[in-house]
Protein backbone atom coordinates (compact mmCIF):
# COMPACT_ATOMS: atom_id res chain seq x y z
CA UNK A 1 0.00 0.00 0.00
CA UNK A 2 1.37 3.37 -1.03
CA UNK A 3 1.69 6.19 1.49
CA UNK A 4 0.26 9.61 0.79
CA UNK A 5 2.47 12.70 1.07
CA UNK A 6 0.58 13.71 4.23
CA UNK A 7 1.31 10.33 5.85
CA UNK A 8 4.98 10.61 4.93
CA UNK A 9 5.11 14.10 6.47
CA UNK A 10 3.52 12.79 9.67
CA UNK A 11 6.07 9.94 9.89
CA UNK A 12 8.99 12.36 9.42
CA UNK A 13 7.53 14.74 11.99
CA UNK A 14 7.08 11.92 14.53
CA UNK A 15 10.63 10.69 13.97
CA UNK A 16 12.04 14.17 14.56
CA UNK A 17 9.85 14.81 17.62
CA UNK A 18 11.01 11.56 19.22
CA UNK A 19 14.54 12.96 19.31
CA UNK A 20 14.03 16.57 20.41
CA UNK A 21 12.17 18.15 23.30
CA UNK A 22 12.00 21.67 24.64
CA UNK A 23 12.49 22.80 28.21
CA UNK A 24 11.87 26.09 29.99
CA UNK A 25 15.55 27.07 29.60
CA UNK A 26 15.81 25.87 26.01
CA UNK A 27 12.36 25.62 24.37
CA UNK A 28 11.58 23.99 21.05
CA UNK A 29 11.19 26.40 18.12
CA UNK A 30 8.46 24.76 16.06
CA UNK A 31 7.83 26.00 12.52
CA UNK A 32 4.58 25.38 10.69
CA UNK A 33 4.10 26.45 7.12
CA UNK A 34 1.10 26.14 4.90
CA UNK A 35 0.60 27.35 1.36
CA UNK A 36 -0.36 30.82 2.58
CA UNK A 37 0.99 31.29 6.10
CA UNK A 38 4.04 30.75 8.29
CA UNK A 39 3.81 30.32 12.06
CA UNK A 40 6.52 29.75 14.65
CA UNK A 41 6.29 28.96 18.36
CA UNK A 42 8.61 28.44 21.29
CA UNK A 43 7.25 25.48 23.25
CA UNK A 44 8.11 24.11 26.68
CA UNK A 45 7.38 20.39 26.21
CA UNK A 46 7.88 19.58 29.89
CA UNK A 47 4.92 21.74 30.92
CA UNK A 48 3.16 21.49 27.56
CA UNK A 49 2.95 25.27 27.20
CA UNK A 50 3.58 27.66 24.32
CA UNK A 51 5.84 30.41 25.66
CA UNK A 52 5.98 32.74 22.64
CA UNK A 53 4.44 32.62 19.19
CA UNK A 54 4.65 34.64 16.00
CA UNK A 55 2.84 34.49 12.70
CA UNK A 56 2.72 36.34 9.42
CA UNK A 57 -0.69 37.59 10.58
CA UNK A 58 1.13 39.55 13.31
CA UNK A 59 3.06 41.50 10.69
CA UNK A 60 1.87 44.45 8.68
CA UNK A 61 0.46 43.25 5.38
CA UNK A 62 2.72 43.92 2.43
CA UNK A 63 1.61 42.05 -0.67
CA UNK A 64 4.74 43.04 -2.58
CA UNK A 65 6.92 41.10 -0.14
CA UNK A 66 8.14 37.62 -1.16
CA UNK A 67 7.08 34.65 1.00
CA UNK A 68 10.69 33.98 2.05
CA UNK A 69 11.08 37.58 3.21
CA UNK A 70 7.85 37.30 5.19
CA UNK A 71 9.12 34.11 6.84
CA UNK A 72 12.38 35.85 7.76
CA UNK A 73 10.37 38.66 9.37
CA UNK A 74 8.36 36.07 11.35
CA UNK A 75 11.63 34.59 12.68
CA UNK A 76 12.87 38.05 13.64
CA UNK A 77 9.58 38.86 15.41
CA UNK A 78 9.71 35.57 17.31
CA UNK A 79 13.28 36.24 18.46
CA UNK A 80 12.33 39.71 19.67
CA UNK A 81 9.39 38.30 21.65
CA UNK A 82 11.71 35.62 23.05
CA UNK A 83 14.12 38.29 24.29
CA UNK A 84 11.19 39.88 26.10
CA UNK A 85 10.52 36.51 27.76
CA UNK A 86 14.26 36.22 28.61
CA UNK A 87 14.92 33.29 26.29
CA UNK A 88 18.20 33.25 24.41
CA UNK A 89 18.54 29.62 23.26
CA UNK A 90 16.19 27.18 21.56
CA UNK A 91 16.06 23.80 19.82
CA UNK A 92 14.96 24.01 16.17
CA UNK A 93 12.10 21.77 15.01
CA UNK A 94 11.51 21.89 11.26
CA UNK A 95 8.25 19.96 11.56
CA UNK A 96 9.08 17.24 9.05
CA UNK A 97 9.76 19.73 6.26
CA UNK A 98 13.06 20.21 4.47
CA UNK A 99 15.40 22.85 5.88
CA UNK A 100 14.90 24.96 2.80
CA UNK A 101 12.92 27.99 1.65
CA UNK A 102 10.54 29.45 4.21
CA UNK A 103 11.54 27.05 7.00
CA UNK A 104 15.17 28.06 6.60
CA UNK A 105 14.18 31.75 6.39
CA UNK A 106 12.44 31.56 9.78
CA UNK A 107 15.61 30.07 11.29
CA UNK A 108 17.86 32.71 9.70
CA UNK A 109 15.60 35.55 10.81
CA UNK A 110 15.60 34.26 14.38
CA UNK A 111 19.38 33.83 14.36
CA UNK A 112 19.97 37.34 13.05
CA UNK A 113 17.76 38.75 15.79
CA UNK A 114 19.84 36.98 18.45
CA UNK A 115 18.20 33.61 19.15
CA UNK A 116 20.74 30.78 19.34
CA UNK A 117 20.19 27.17 18.28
Amino acid sequence: MKSTPREKLFRRKSRIRSRITGTAERPRLSVHRSLRHVRAQLIDDVKGVTIVSASDNDLEKNNAQKPVDTAKAVGKLLAEKAKGAKIERAVFDRGGRLYHGRVRAVAEGARRAGLQF
